[in-house]
């Protein structure tokens, strides 16, 4: 269901803005702790989505755990979570501390 993350009228603009863009990925919310982003899910594993933007900003990828993804930098951890939303998105979030590009 489109309302299992709440009001959908963010990931719906974020899916817009994500096919007329050419990034894997676009922000969708931003609060004090977490970023999330929205994706387009592939054939191919949509992990590599994610652990290609944080190696960009210089994250080595560790282990994972469930649904979430182990990140190590400078030895501290970053735990990116990543869940299905539909058949054609994900979702993924990240503590805020750990992205960069904020």
């Amino acid at each position: 269901s489109v309302f299992q993350e709440g009001n959908p009228v963010p990931l719906l603009v974020s899916a817009v803005k994500l096919h007329l863009s050419k990034s894997p990925y676009v922000q969708v919310t931003k609060s004090e702790k977490r970023i999330r982003f929205l994706s387009i899910s592939t054939t191919t594993n949509h992990d590599e989505i994610v652990k290609k933007c944080m190696r960009t900003m210089g994250w080595d990828f560790k282990e994972q755990m469930g649904a979430g993804l182990i990140f190590t930098k400078n030895g501290e951890d970053a735990v990116v979570e990543v869940r299905p939303y539909s058949r054609k998105y994900f979702i993924w979030e990240i503590q805020k501390p750990f992205f960069d590009n904020t």
